[in-house]
Parts: structure tokens; sequence; C-alpha cells
């Protein structure tokens, strides 16, 4: 009898023991990640159209350059703050986990693209680092930020796409979103339109931004969902 109370006691303790580990973000704060990611962006196509007059048509490698580079402090910095287990884990080895993340998802993005098709010419290489460095901050940085080396919770928001939390929404949904769009925004390129935006990585690059910011506004209604179902269940 003492055994099992003791087991039970034990299963408790490592439920609450994980909840506590767990990272936790506000609705609100949520809401401000979000606008700050949207207005990176922004910031980035503003830089690249009033200072040098180009975009992701006329100079894509320059366009996704300023893109990766004024997103990536952002991403880091914000998603560090909500990273897994803050008691063992220091804000700045977050930040450290976040840049090491950064070549390693480029190269990971850049070995998957090429897989699927894109040009491997030395014409196309500084597009191809560009795109594949932005998209490493939509789909691994954050994930390197806030839960580190995890396997397990990796596996389990990427491979399984079971995010518990509002933040795994944040990290999850978006970097889905980024895939999907990137997809997607290949179609349009074997087509015989001779278009100038069909070149590599243009319309994979405008579908990967489009699929991104979908997917980062509906993950704010994921976030909102699970904070009503837990003060529901408090109720």
């Amino acid at each position: 009898m003492d055994h099992r109370k003791k087991s039970s006691h034990k299963t408790t303790a490592s439920k609450a023991s994980t909840v506590e580990l767990s990272p936790s973000i506000s609705a609100l704060e949520a809401s401000i990640v979000i606008l700050l990611c949207g207005l990176g962006l922004a910031l980035a196509f503003w830089i690249a159209e009033s200072f040098y007059s180009i975009d992701l048509v006329t100079d894509p490698s320059l366009t996704l350059f300023f893109i990766w580079i004024t997103e990536l402090p952002i991403m880091i910095l914000l998603y560090s703050r909500y990273r897994q287990n803050p008691q063992r884990c220091t804000y700045l080895r977050a930040v450290g986990r976040g840049i090491l993340g950064v070549p390693v998802g480029a190269l990971i993005n850049s070995l998957g693209a090429i897989a699927l098709g894109a040009p491997v010419n030395f014409q196309y290489l500084p597009k191809t680092v560009n795109w594949s460095l932005m998209m490493s901050l939509f789909t691994t940085v954050p994930a390197s930020s806030a839960l580190g080396s995890s396997w397990a919770d990796w596996r389990r928001i990427f491979a399984r796409t079971k995010p518990n939390g509002p933040i795994e929404y944040l990290i999850c949904l978006p970097a889905y979103g980024a895939v999907i769009g990137g997809w997607f925004g290949a179609w349009p390129m074997p087509l015989d339109w001779d278009r100038p935006w069909q070149e590599w990585p243009i319309s994979v690059s405008y579908g990967t931004l489009a699929g991104y910011l979908v997917a980062l506004v509906a993950s704010l209604g994921f976030v909102l969902a699970h904070h009503r179902s837990q003060h529901v269940k408090k109720e």
C-alpha cells in the first residue's frame, strides 16, 4: 500500500515537474512576438526598397539577406525568453543555442531544396545560401532557442505534430507554414510562362513568406484557444 502511494506521489511530482519545466507565454506576449516578427519582415523589405531600390524579383539574394539578417536578432532574443527549464538554462545559453541553430537549419534546408530540384550552379549559390538562412529562422531557430537539443520535444512537435502549450504553437505552426508555402511557391517554376519571378528562389520565397505569415497569425488563435481551455478546466 505504501509502495503504491509512493509510486503515485512520484508520478504526480513528475507531472508537476514537467509542467514547471514547460515554457509558458501569455496571449499578450504571444501577440507581441507575432507583431515583432511581422514588423521585422516589413523593416527588411523597407530597407531593401528605400535604400537599395530592390526587391525579391530584381535582386533576390540581397533582399533575402536583409530579411534573415533583420529577423535573426528578433527571433533569437524573443524565443530565448521562453526557453525550456529556465532554472537550468540561462538566457545567454538559449541565445547561443539559437545562434548555433542558424547554420544547422540552413544546411538542412539547403540540402532539402537541392534534393527537391533547386539548381546547384555556382551562380545560384548566394541565392540558395540566403534562402536557406531565412528558412532556418522560420523553422529551426525558434525551436533551438526555446527547446535546445531535446530530441523528444523536436520529434513530438515536428514529426508527430503534437505541440504542447502556447510557445510550441508559435514554434510549430509557422515552421510548417513556411515549408508548405515554399512548396506551393515552387509550383510555377517549371511552367513555360517566361516570367522573371519564376526563377529560383523568387516564387519559392514569396510562398515561404506568405505561408509563414499566415501560420504565424493562425498560431495566435491556437494560443488563445489553449488559454481558454485551461481557464475552463480551472473552473
